[in-house]
């Protein structure tokens, strides 16, 4: 990606940090102290629950960091104020989540578990956790896709109390206050959106805040990142979505989008003030903006800042991961396979460069020549040089010489691909035609469906198995039921962006990196794909159990960070002897502690 993004920065290369004249000067974050009791390091030690005072009595039953509910020993109960605050039991944490998990499966209704989900957060912090960790698959389309989408398109009604920051251009000039009033000081990792692209949804403005806060309570879960070292934003210059604008209870300025000037200017100030206040490690995560901004800020913050955009690099990592363990049931070398995208965007453009890079490294050759082995669909058909002069900057690299086609289904006939990657954000679009096309082409077809949520994918995967006689690799981006096909059972593995990035995270915070290389892409990459085993192999799976997710994001991790100290990028010293063992000790864990 450094070669599609270095023309953006008049030729300047994340690793140009290291050069005398761009030395970063010393500033405080990352491998920050302990203070809460979060990390794994730190489980036996005892805690005081302090806020601004020592937390007790009634403020600390409300305070969801400490909150503890009726797992209050009575050692604890008499030190902190708590009798006839709460009932006379006392009750185990395992018991807490064995009723709350009960009520929640009393929901028949998605959105009602979601935000069962999110009061436990804003109540018990530590509960929602344990939940989360523990009934992973169950759970995380729950707080993630595909119900965040219906969350978010709902927001306005089903809003509560805020989960993160909200910075609008009332703002201007004010960004560095809003930043202060953020009761946490010492952040590691923000998630921000402008709300502009959720999901495969368009345009939800302010509403968008659902994503900041799921994706960052999945770098909990997941990766292990401390949840007060973690803040959600939402920067809201207005919404062209008129049902939003003409909704009573929609939360955002009601104003059409700003562009142009006005929005990079806001931008421009917000990250400025990030570094300000958090300082130069602390990792700033770009997620759903639209692709001509996606684009822009990736290149311009790539040099000075520590940026990560999982739209365009965590799902590159995530599916090239994918396309590599595939290969061991699809036959051959990376480098043997042609791939065809439908989608140009964010998702299918990185995607598509990693791909390449990847191709590059293993056969040496120029990355121009790799790009040839990959063809990307678009709107107005197959991305060829007779249309470079239409295209957007991100799409030319892709405009190969071939005569102008039309539709998939032709693509799918002329170019005749190993591999079809769906990144439209259009559902139904890999027809019976298509995929039986792909199926004539080859023995053992490789098929992602990776639009989000579920109601946008390409295909589900009933129809991939069906129209390919069982013979497909099938994998999607929201989860899908095994299929039963002709007596046999299929498994379809999902390609989410939960795989990479919470443990990218981790590896980046603990090795206290200060800019994001491709290079450490493929090295989440390659940690993932090694994480798929024989049995998942066995069931037509090319990816791994969520169940084993931070087993997963602690080897990620130790890839990366292993990565940023290759790069001389780390400034976490002296290295780690062992890095995974590290990454696990630096894992956030959710068990409650005990109190003084």
């Amino acid at each position: 990606m450094e070669n599609t993004l270095k023309p953006l920065r008049d030729g300047e290369c994340v690793l140009d940090v290291l050069s005398p004249r761009s030395t970063p000067r010393p500033t405080v974050a990352g491998g920050v102290e302990d203070v809460y009791g979060e990390d794994r390091a730190t489980e036996d030690q005892l805690v005081t629950p302090w806020t601004f005072s020592v937390a007790s009595g009634y403020s600390l039953l409300r305070d969801p960091q400490y909150n503890k509910g009726l797992a209050f020993t009575e050692k604890e109960r008499d030190a902190h104020y708590l009798r006839g605050l709460l009932p006379p039991t006392v009750s185990s944490q395992q018991l807490q989540e064995k009723k709350i998990m009960h009520n929640i499966r009393q929901y028949e209704v998605p959105l009602q578990k979601y935000t069962a989900m999110m009061d436990l957060q804003e109540r018990n912090e530590r509960l929602f956790y344990k939940l989360l960790i523990d009934n992973v698959e169950e759970l995380l389309p729950i707080v993630y896709t595909p119900v965040v989408g219906e969350a978010c398109q709902k927001y306005g009604s089903i809003f509560k109390r805020p989960q993160g920051l909200y910075i609008s251009l009332k703002e201007k000039g004010k960004i560095l206050e809003v930043l202060k009033n953020w009761p946490e000081r010492s952040i590691q990792v923000i998630v921000v959106t402008d709300g502009e692209r959720i999901l495969g949804l368009g345009d939800l403005g302010c509403q968008g805040m659902g994503i900041p806060v799921g994706k960052l309570a999945l770098y909990t879960a997941l990766g292990g990142v401390r949840p007060s070292a973690c803040l959600p934003v939402t920067i809201d210059v207005g919404t062209n979505n008129e049902k939003l604008l003409n909704d009573e209870f929609y939360i955002g300025l009601r104003q059409k989008r700003a562009t142009g000037k006005e929005y990079y200017d806001l931008l421009h100030e917000f990250m400025s003030a990030v570094k300000q206040n958090y300082g130069e490690k602390v990792l700033v995560q770009f997620e759903d903006f639209a692709n001509h901004n996606a684009f822009e800020l990736l290149a311009k913050y790539g040099t000075t800042h520590l940026v990560f955009n999982d739209d365009i690099q965590g799902t590159a990592a995530v599916v090239l991961a994918g396309v590599v363990a595939a290969l061991k049931l699809i036959g051959g070398t990376l480098p043997d396979h042609k791939f065809l995208f439908l989608g140009a965007g964010e998702a299918g453009t990185g995607i598509a460069e990693l791909i390449a890079l990847e191709i590059s490294k293993q056969t040496k050759a120029p990355i121009e020549e790799s790009r040839k082995q990959i063809w990307l669909v678009d709107s107005k058909g197959l991305i060829v040089s007779s249309r470079a002069n239409s295209l957007q900057h991100f799409k030319k690299p892709w405009a190969h010489e071939h005569e102008p086609v039309g539709t998939l289904i032709e693509a799918v006939k002329v170019i005749k691909p190993t591999v079809l990657i769906g990144s439209s954000g259009v559902g139904k679009t890999f027809t019976k035609e298509v995929v039986e096309a792909m199926t004539a082409n080859n023995k053992i077809p490789l098929i992602l469906a990776l639009s989000n949520p579920t109601s946008q994918s390409e295909c589900t995967a009933e129809e991939a198995y069906t129209w390919s006689e069982g013979r497909a690799i099938f994998a999607s981006g929201s989860p899908f039921d095994p299929v039963e096909y002709n007596g046999k059972i299929y498994y379809s593995g999902q390609s989410n962006n939960a795989y990479i990035f919470p443990g990218f995270g981790l590896g980046l915070v603990m090795s206290g990196a200060i800019r994001v290389h491709d290079d450490m892409l493929l090295a989440a990459s390659e940690a993932l794909a090694n994480q798929v085993t024989e049995e998942s192999y066995k069931k037509g799976m090319t990816y791994p159990p969520f169940t084993d997710i931070r087993k997963i994001s602690a080897n990620i991790a130790a890839n990366v960070a292993a990565k940023a100290y290759e790069l001389g990028l780390a400034t976490h010293l002296p290295r780690p002897e062992n890095l995974v063992k590290y990454a696990e000790s630096c894992m956030y864990t959710p068990l409650y502690r005990n109190y003084r």
